[in-house]
Formats: structure tokens, C-alpha cells, sequence
């Protein structure tokens, strides 16, 4: 029967051209300045620093902050200034936010008035980089499929010197075609790792925050031991840096500390917010973490302290008033006295 034969071997021909025709547009369709306007919402410590390298790649992109002085680097670089979330996604093909705090994100995103989704074109993508809560990610991916757009959670890690080189961690959560087609714009910020379904990009920043939490308070630990017994700290850090106890966090806040740089790459204040959702989850789990409670603890103390507007590494201030001892070398004697 050479009908059924032929339409077999027409079906087959289709589906070959079909799939081919899918990975060149799957190729055609990658962002790139030429075809791509880009938002940004959230020019803070780290958000202004990421813009930047958008910019600098040629991307048309537009711009909110509260705040709009910590906006004019931004600014001076070319970027247009918009006066809602609203107004910033009516202007642009992707959307990217890192604020504060999962309120801040549901403001700016899904405020059915003033918010990115209520400005988006069909099409459009959201990408949330803000560490935040897993089931808001979810109701995110949600509103925005509702819309026939897109919407990835990703948050970043690396800090403030990260942020600054372009060698963030990204994880991401959403559809996987999604996060490959924005990948050139995450390249020129870090390097993005694939998660899973949405919420997985923040379940996996929170496993990294728990990760953080407890090296940072064996680094401070560490430190003071070392103080205490009399070894040079800064020796003492150089010793074990090419060790088994070397960190990233050691890297980047060991000599910080000894400097007594609490400038934040970092805020306490989002840590705290961040162990906070951990512990949230973990009960949600049934999960007992003591080392990522005690951390919250140490860090709580510091805002106790009005300390919250300091960076992570200012933890060693909470092991220096438990021991009554200071790091902090004796001030220079006056030649004079």
C-alpha cells in the first residue's frame, strides 16, 4: 500500500524540517542588543553593578529605583530612567528586579496598577534576582503564564566584588528553553546553573545561604581562637587559605575583617531576612538545621546591636563581645608622649 508509506515518509520529512527549523530560531531568537530591551529595577549595592555591565554591552535599558541618586552611575552610562516597575516594562523585552525583601518583590512585580506584570507585553520576560521565597517565585511563574509571558527566578551569589567582576553564580528556576534563551544576557553578569521547575532557583540560593552561614561563623571562630592563642591573624589566615579550611568566604572577608572593613557587599539585615525564609522552609520540611538557627541567632545580635546595616563579615563583632577581646590592632602610640 504506497500510500500509507508515502504519508509516513511526508510526516517524517515534516518533523525533521519542523525540528530544525525550531533550533535555528531557538539560536535566531537569543537576546542580544539589536534586538533586546532590557528593565532593571533595583540599582542597590549589587543591582547597580549588574546594570552596569548590560549597559556596557550595548543593551538599551531602562531603568527604576527608589532611590534615584544610587541610580545616576546607571544613568550617566546611558540608562533611561522610569517613574514605576510599570513603566520600566512597558519599555522592554526582559525585566530584571533585585530588591529587599519578598514584599518588595511582590510589589514591584505583581502590583496589578504599578507593577512589571501589569506593564509587560505578551512574550515578555521576568527575571527575579532578588533571594526570596520559593512559593512567591512559583505565584510569579504563575501570574506571568496567565499573561502568555515568562518568569524566572534567579537569584545570584557572590557579593558585592561578584557583582562588580561578572563572576555571580545565577541559579535559575523556570522553564529550561527560557533560561537558555536569556543566556547571553546572564553571561555578562556570572554564570548561570539551571535548577529546575520554578522556586528551585531560591530553594537553591537558600541552601547556598545555609552553606555561608555556618563557614562564616567558623571563619570568625577561627580568627578569634587564633587571636587568643597569641598567633598573628593575618599569618594565621594566609596558612590555611591553600588548606582544607580555605573558603570563598575566607577570600573575601578574611583580610576585610582584619581591616575592620564593614562596608557591605553584603547587608546583615537581608542575611538575617535570608536564614529567615531557610528556617521558614526548614519547618515546612521537618528539617532540623541547628547549625543555620544558631547562625540567625549570631546575626540577630548584631542588629540587636544596630549593626544590621553592615556587611556579613561584621560577625566577628558578635564572638568579640562574647569573649571580651578586640581584633583590632592597639592604636599607634604618639612619638610625642
Amino acid at each position: 500500500m504506497p500510500l500509507p508509506s508515502l504519508q509516513f515518509h511526508s510526516t517524517r520529512i515534516f518533523s525533521t524540517l519542523l525540528r530544525r527549523s525550531m533550533a535555528t530560531n531557538t539560536t535566531t531568537d537569543l537576546f542580544s542588543p539589536t534586538n533586546t530591551r532590557v528593565g532593571w529595577i533595583g540599582t542597590g549595592v549589587m543591582g547597580r553593578s549588574m546594570c552596569g555591565h548590560l549597559l556596557k554591552a550595548g543593551y538599551t535599558v531602562t531603568i527604576f529605583n527608589r532611590t534615584i541618586s544610587k541610580a545616576q552611575p546607571l544613568l550617566d552610562l546611558g540608562a533611561r530612567l522610569a517613574d514605576s516597575p510599570h513603566a520600566v516594562a512597558s519599555q522592554s523585552d526582559v525585566v530584571f528586579s533585585i530588591v529587599g525583601y519578598p514584599s518588595d518583590v511582590r510589589h514591584v512585580l505583581l502590583d496589578s496598577t504599578t507593577g512589571v506584570l501589569s506593564g509587560l507585553r505578551p512574550g515578555g520576560f521576568i527575571v527575579d534576582m532578588t533571594t526570596s521565597e520559593p512559593s512567591l517565585a512559583r505565584e510569579i511563574s504563575s501570574a506571568a503564564s496567565s499573561k502568555h509571558c515568562s518568569a524566572i527566578d534567579a537569584p545570584v551569589s557572590g557579593g558585592d566584588r561578584g557583582a562588580k567582576n561578572g563572576t555571580l553564580a545565577i541559579f535559575a528556576g523556570g522553564e529550561e528553553s527560557a533560561v537558555n534563551k536569556l543566556n547571553p544576557l546572564f553571561a555578562l553578569v556570572g554564570k548561570v546553573n539551571y535548577m529546575g521547575s520554578s522556586g528551585k532557583g531560591q530553594f537553591a540560593k537558600l541552601a547556598n545561604q545555609i552553606t555561608i552561614a555556618s563557614t562564616m561563623v567558623g571563619l570568625v571562630e577561627g580568627m578569634v581562637y587564633a587571636h587568643k592563642a597569641g598567633l598573628n591573624v593575618e599569618l594565621f589566615l594566609n596558612a590555611i587559605s591553600t588548606g582544607a579550611a580555605g573558603s570563598k568566604s575566607l577570600d573575601l572577608y578574611g583580610s576585610r575583617i582584619l581591616q575592620r572593613d564593614f562596608e557591605p557587599g553584603f547587608y546583615v539585615n537581608h542575611f538575617i531576612k535570608d536564614l529567615g525564609i531557610c528556617l521558614k522552609e526548614c519547618q515546612s520540611m521537618g528539617l532540623a538545621l541547628p547549625g543555620l538557627a544558631l547562625a540567625q541567632q549570631l546575626y540577630l545580635s548584631l542588629k540587636a546591636h544596630g549593626e544590621g546595616n553592615l556587611g556579613t563579615q561584621a560577625l566577628i563583632l558578635v564572638l568579640e563581645r562574647l569573649n571580651n577581646v578586640s581584633l583590632e590592632p592597639p592604636a599607634a602610640s604618639n612619638p610625642s608622649s
